[in-house]
């Protein structure tokens, strides 16, 4: 039980008179003022709403306030208005009056929206009385769904009426609860689907659920209140009923009784507005009962208007009015009517303003709970409460209460600086201090790097490993720090166990592997950690890393390797049809890794070119070389042969013709004679073969080379007599075999042979007297030749020229009987030429292109002619080449530009001549002029 006299008092309410609107001259206003013999009121929907009791005019009103203050008014009852209920949510009012004198309550229900001659229309009408006896009404409540409706007797009877309140015929109503005490107070209660009904007495309060059948009830206390004592809270309250006693104010759930205020003296009304309870009240104390039985005592009286905040425990408003008729909640403030007519507005003043108003009392005495508290009930927004939080962080501090300092810096985080709370707890003995607020700024995810090594540092410092793997061993979705500012401080301090926890958990394996080769130095579980990485960085680590890992474990690491660069899949991951396509590394990019490892490295690259024939092309050179050396640097025979082989054999796979030159100078810097070999003759270089085995004075072999390639390069033989020409040895039987070729094939002029040999002291003439005779024997033979040759030239051109003249002077008499192409006998008409050939004449419009040639010379004739146009440009272009050789600045530019096209290549007429070029030149002027002068007609 909380005494109020304790409560701290605040102005949190302005009070102002309503006046009415100022005049259009501007002159100051007068107090507004209601129509006198008001009884009863309520608000909602934007008004005020008064009802009266039978006034001079004979008439009863119900009395409209809208905020501009012009009143309405229509009447409603003939004799008074006892009971009005306005609806927060539907434009719809219940009273209850009476027309007539006597115990008649009528109930009225009023659309407001609706009118009825400039009235509102009243949708229901039905008498108040519980059962056959008419009772005084003592209370009403309306529930704002319009399905409940509940009106209190004085007879202890409560009428419950259930249905559209607004129609007849879609209600009804019944006795809820009867009694034998007058029924002072009703209040629905709502949670969710769930309906009380809250029933107080002047000795006993009730609870009835409505929303469940037979509507079951439950007495929650044995005492009870005078009229309009009782209210319900809202949602901030969780919607409690309260009734105020002389003696104390007590909260209740629907099942139970709630926390009790002791605030004393007698209670005449009671509201609940904005989290606020108000109580008006008198000092003097009175029975409930004599409350209950009027109020005319009790009019000249002062009456004491109480603004209470129950949560946060103080006083919000207080003010002495005379006689307050009601209070009513409007347009955001509080309007008090009294009985003299004036309204009185209560203003709530703003949050700041509220602040700023009891900073003195509250921060300058150190009343930071109740500012906090006051703050978050009126919904402050985090920047103001953030600096209440830091100035009540502050006085604790001041005041050595360093705990409860860091507590209140930690509701700062967020809103407040952390380098200000950072700074005050640096001290070592105050690090426990400075932990807690830096755990919680790694909570709220407001860290940076520098916070988290910080915290790991005061970790570190106060060796809490508890504390330590607590903080890094929170699951992903709850990590709250830099991962790799935290490994990297763990690691500083020697913490690597965690570290390395921390980098294998949040995928850091940079750090991972790190740590584990250069701190721990575990290179096996490191090597298994990259066995286990997706590819690319399995692939990149191994880059970095393979060189420690061959040097300590290379075996391990040398199969890892074959797996990556072949069908690597992570290790771990199961087998299955989901399972992720093997992927291959390039195999060439690992060589680097075997530095001083060739063991390895051969075993590595040899299984690269058995499982993986397309490996690059880097693979297959290196392999060679490795080979090459172990071969060059072998002293045992038979283990010198196997490498020789094996070497061979790599050299004869073909995968050396894309690097012929490199193969070629590894195999000549080991001096590996068969491989240089082999690449010479893939090579085609043949006469870098037979150099060769000049160089090793091999004659066998350089005989043997010009045999095989010779006639794909003549020059050999030619090059093998010079060789063997400067030997002065003898070697004449090579010599001889040479010759014997070069005779064979007329590779050189035997002059040229002669100088060659001349050059041979040991060489006599006895060693080409054969070669010379048989040379000399040939010219002879080719001379006589050539001299029947031209004799036969001779007399055919006598012939032709004879057959000319006899053409030019002599008939030509045809006397073929056939025709030169069917063979069949001639028939008129047919056609001759002076070639000599007849042809029927059908024969020859089926097959002669030309009506002026013979078909069966044309072919012969146009190559002759197309021979002599060939030698007529050519004799042209002559001219015209050296007209331009003349001219021209360049004249290499001439002579290629000619010889591109063409025009010094050797035209053969008939027979080309070695010699005798008058013979040829007559020979082929015969022919032109017999071709000329034989033209064929019909």
């Amino acid at each position: 039980m909380a005494a109020y006299l304790q409560w701290r008092r605040f102005v949190f309410f302005d009070r102002e008179t309503v006046r009415e609107p100022a005049g259009p001259d501007g002159t100051g206003s007068k107090p507004f003022a209601l129509p006198p013999g008001i009884a009863v009121c309520d608000s909602g929907r934007g008004s005020l709403v008064f009802g009266d009791i039978l006034c001079g005019a004979g008439r009863c009103q119900i009395w409209f306030l809208p905020r501009s203050l012009q009143l309405s008014s229509f009447q409603a009852y003939k004799l008074r208005v006892t009971h009005l209920y306005q609806l927060k949510q539907h434009s719809i009012l219940v009273s209850i009056g009476e027309d007539e004198e006597g115990i008649n309550p009528l109930v009225k229900v009023w659309n407001l929206e609706k009118r009825d001659g400039g009235n509102p229309l009243c949708t229901r009408i039905f008498p108040a009385i519980p059962g056959n006896k008419p009772t005084v009404v003592s209370c009403l409540t309306v529930h704002e769904n319009l399905n409940f409706m509940a009106i209190g007797f004085a007879d202890g009877s409560v009428v419950l009426t259930k249905g559209d309140i607004t129609r007849d015929r879609h209600s009804k109503s019944q006795i809820l609860h009867e009694g034998s005490y007058p029924v002072t107070g009703l209040a629905f209660r709502q949670s969710g689907k769930t309906t009380h009904l809250f029933v107080v007495t002047t000795e006993n309060i009730q609870s009835y659920m409505l929303s469940v059948k037979d509507y079951p009830h439950l007495e929650l206390d044995t005492h009870g209140c005078g009229l309009r004592c009782s209210s319900i809270s809202d949602p901030s309250q969780d919607l409690q009923f309260i009734v105020a006693g002389n003696e104390c104010v007590y909260l209740y759930q629907p099942d139970e009784r709630g926390p009790c205020f002791a605030f004393e003296g007698q209670k005449l009304i009671v509201h609940w507005y904005r989290g606020y309870l108000i109580i008006v009240s008198k000092e003097r104390k009175t029975s409930p009962k004599s409350e209950f039985a009027g109020n005319e005592a009790q009019n000249s009286d002062k009456q004491v208007l109480n603004i209470y905040d129950l949560c946060n425990k103080f006083i919000a408003y207080s003010s002495i009015f005379d006689d307050i008729v009601d209070v009513l909640a409007e347009w955001g403030s509080l309007y008090v009517l009294t009985r003299d007519g004036k309204i009185h507005v209560l203003q709530e003043k703003d949050t700041q303003t509220k602040l700023e108003a009891c900073e003195f009392m509250l921060f300058r005495k150190n009343l930071f709970e109740m500012a906090i508290n006051l703050a978050k009930s009126h919904h402050l927004d985090s920047d103001g409460l953030s600096e209440i939080f830091r100035q009540y962080g502050d006085h604790l501090y001041n005041k050595g209460n360093h705990d409860g300092a860091i507590q209140q810096y930690i509701r700062t985080i967020g809103k407040l600086e952390p380098s200000y709370v950072i700074r005050k707890f640096l001290d070592a003995q105050r690090i426990h201090n400075l932990t807690a607020y830096l755990q919680m700024l790694h909570l709220q995810s407001l860290a940076n790097a520098d916070h988290t090594t910080l915290l790991l540092n005061c970790y570190t410092k106060l060796k809490d490993s508890s504390k330590l793997e607590e903080f890094i061993k929170t699951s992903e979705s709850e990590v709250h720090f830099d991962v790799e500012t935290a490994i990297k401080v763990l690691r500083q301090a020697g913490y690597y166990s965690h570290a390395v926890y921390l980098a294998e958990k949040h995928e850091h394996h940079e750090w991972y592997l790190k740590i584990q080769l250069e701190d721990i130095k575990n290179y096996q579980e490191a090597l298994h950690y990259i066995g286990k990485l997706p590819f690319e960085q399995a692939e990149s680590n191994m880059k970095r890393y393979g060189k420690i890992l061959m040097h300590h474990v290379p075996n391990e690491t040398t199969e890892l390797l074959k797996i990556l660069c072949t069908d690597y899949r992570p290790s771990g991951v199961n087998e299955g049809p989901g399972m992720l396509e093997g992927k291959k590394a390039n195999s060439e990019e690992f060589i680097p890794v075997f530095a001083n490892n060739s063991r390895e490295l051969k075993a590595f690259l040899e299984h690269m070119t058995e499982v993986q024939a397309d490996s690059p092309q880097g693979v297959y050179d290196t392999l060679l070389e490795l080979r090459l050396q172990n071969w060059a640097h072998e002293k045992d025979d038979q283990i010198k042969e196997k490498l020789h082989n094996e070497a061979l054999t790599l050299l004869k796979s073909g995968r050396f013709k894309t690097v012929f030159d490199k193969a070629l100078v590894l195999c000549q810097m080991h001096n590996f004679k068969d491989g240089v070999l082999y690449l010479y003759e893939q090579g085609k270089l043949f006469q870098q073969i037979m150099h060769y085995h000049m160089q090793n004075e091999q004659y066998k072999k350089v005989i043997e080379v010009c045999e095989l390639y010779g006639d794909q390069e003549a020059c050999l033989w030619e090059q093998a007599l010079g060789y063997f020409a400067r030997k002065e040895e003898n070697c004449k039987e090579y010599i001889a075999a040479v010759l014997k070729h070069i005779e064979n094939k007329n590779l050189m002029p035997p002059l040229l042979v002669v100088q060659t040999l001349a050059h041979n002291s040991t060489a006599t003439l006895s060693v080409i007297k054969d070669y010379l005779v048989n040379k000399l024997q040939k010219q002879s033979r080719q001379i006589e030749q050539d001299e029947q040759r031209i004799q036969k030239y001779r007399e055919e051109t006598t012939r032709i020229r004879l057959e000319i003249e006899e053409l030019k002077a002599s008939p030509k008499i045809f006397q073929k009987t056939k025709c030169s192409i069917c063979t069949s006998a001639l028939e008129l008409p047919s056609v001759h030429f002076l070639c000599g050939h007849s042809f029927h004449q059908h024969c020859f419009e089926s097959y002669s292109e030309s009506d002026s040639e013979c078909p069966t010379c044309m072919p012969e004739n146009r190559k002759v002619m197309d021979m002599i146009r060939a030698q007529e440009q050519k004799r042209d272009l002559h001219d015209q080449f050296q007209h331009q050789l003349k001219c021209s600045n360049d004249g290499f530019s001439v002579v290629a530009d000619y010889f591109g096209r063409g025009v010094f290549n050797k035209l053969t007429l008939i027979t080309d001549l070695p010699s005798g070029k008058t013979a040829t030149t007559i020979e082929a002027g015969l022919q032109r002029e017999l071709l000329i002068h034989t033209k064929r007609s019909t």
